[in-house]
């Protein structure tokens, strides 16, 4: 082989090796750390924070008929992280805070499936889903809720069954998804 040309070839590895490596890499959890300065702002404030560990313990407190799909839901995940907040008034969060979000939420690793949008009430809602190196599990979930009073962002880490989902609104800080306007 060409002395001059295995420097050109290694080079060009290494830089699809970088570009590769952060999808490879990312688990489907997302910073929403950038949020934490509203709280200041907000009349109620939602933070929840469960990883693995609390999540095992958690559904030990499921024990109900009731909440055996929750758990099961539970155990295929790694980490669920919700931050919401609830303001008196519009405009006491901004378009670059959920922008600092979104940015995170681009392809290769992550696919919007959901966009809802209601241009007379200012209300938005957007569902995005990481899936695994084979394209058919989810291992990611990211939903933005906004408002013009109220802004919640909420991310599932681990392996989600889409299906199933629904047993989880409603509890561990999680919003109940609004019912499609007739």
């Amino acid at each position: 082989m060409n002395k001059q040309l295995v420097p050109c070839l290694t080079a060009g590895l290494m830089m699809i090796a970088f570009a590769v490596a952060p999808v490879l890499a990312q688990d489907g959890k997302i910073n929403i750390s950038n949020l934490e300065s509203l709280a200041k702002k907000a009349a109620e404030v939602v933070d929840v924070n469960l990883d693995g560990q609390m999540l095992e313990l958690a559904t030990k407190f499921m024990d109900n008929e009731a909440d055996s799909q929750g758990k099961e839901i539970l155990k295929g995940l790694k980490g669920i992280y919700v931050k919401g907040f609830e303001f008196k008034q519009p405009g006491e969060y901004s378009t670059e805070d959920i922008e600092a979000i979104r940015s995170q939420l681009r392809p290769p690793a992550w696919k919007r499936i959901v966009g809802i949008e209601s241009g007379s009430e200012g209300e938005r809602v957007e569902i995005y889903v990481m899936t695994g190196v084979d394209g058919q599990k989810i291992e990611g979930m990211a939903i933005i809720a906004a408002e013009p009073t109220e802004l919640t962002v909420v991310n599932l880490v681990g392996a989600i069954d889409i299906l199933k989902l629904s047993a989880l609104e409603g509890k561990m800080g999680i919003p109940k998804l609004p019912e499609p306007k007739k």
